[in-house]
C-alpha cells in the first residue's frame, strides 16, 4: 500500500472516531432520523434513566384526553383535592357527591354510591382524595363513577381513598 492511501486510511478512521465519540457524547447532535428510535434504545445508549409516569398521572391524562374529545366510560385511576361538598343524592341509588379539583385545574363531579360502598363521613374541603372509577364526560369537567365494588362482578371494582381508608 502507498503512503497516500496509508494516511487517507488513517484519516478516514480518524475522523470516524471522533465522530463516533461526539455523538456519544452530544446526542441532541443527531439528525431527526436518528432520533426517530424507541426511547428504550437512548436509555440503554445513554445510560439515563427515565421517569416513568404514576398511575395519578396516567389517570389524569386519561382524563384530560377523555374531556378533550370527550369521550365516555373509561376507567381511570387518580387523585384530587376537595373543592365542594355537595348534598348526597337520594333519588334512586343513593350518592354521595362532591367536587374534585385535579392536578391540571379540570373540575370533576364524584358520584359515589353509598348503597353499595360506604359514605366518607369525614370528607372536608380541601382533603384529598384518590380514586379509580369510570369517567363520563360533561361540559363542566365530566363525573366520576362506579367507586364502588360490582355485586354482579360484571363491571371493573373502583374505590375511593381517604386519609389512608378505602371506600369500595
Amino acid at each position: 500500500m502507498n503512503k497516500t492511501l496509508t494516511y487517507l486510511l488513517i484519516a478516514i478512521i480518524a475522523f470516524l472516531a471522533g465522530y463516533y465519540s461526539y455523538t456519544l457524547k452530544n446526542p441532541h447532535s443527531k439528525s431527526q432520523s436518528e432520533n426517530a428510535q424507541h426511547p428504550l434504545q437512548h436509555q440503554i445508549v445513554l445510560g439515563q434513566a427515565q421517569n416513568p409516569k404514576t398511575q395519578d398521572q396516567k389517570g389524569l391524562e386519561a382524563i384530560s384526553n377523555a374531556f378533550a374529545q370527550q369521550q365516555s366510560n373509561v376507567q381511570v385511576q387518580a387523585s384530587g383535592q376537595v373543592k365542594a361538598i355537595l348534598a348526597d343524592d337520594n333519588d334512586g341509588s343513593r350518592h354521595q357527591k362532591f367536587i374534585l379539583t385535579l392536578g391540571d385545574g379540570l373540575t370533576v363531579l364524584v358520584a359515589h354510591n353509598i348503597d353499595l360502598a360506604p359514605r366518607i363521613d369525614q370528607l372536608k374541603k380541601g382533603d384529598r382524595v384518590e380514586f379509580n372509577g369510570e369517567y363520563e364526560y360533561n361540559p363542566k369537567g365530566g363525573v366520576i363513577h362506579w367507586t364502588h365494588h360490582d355485586p354482579k362482578g360484571i363491571h371493573e371494582n373502583g374505590w375511593l381513598k381517604h386519609q389512608g381508608q378505602i371506600y369500595q
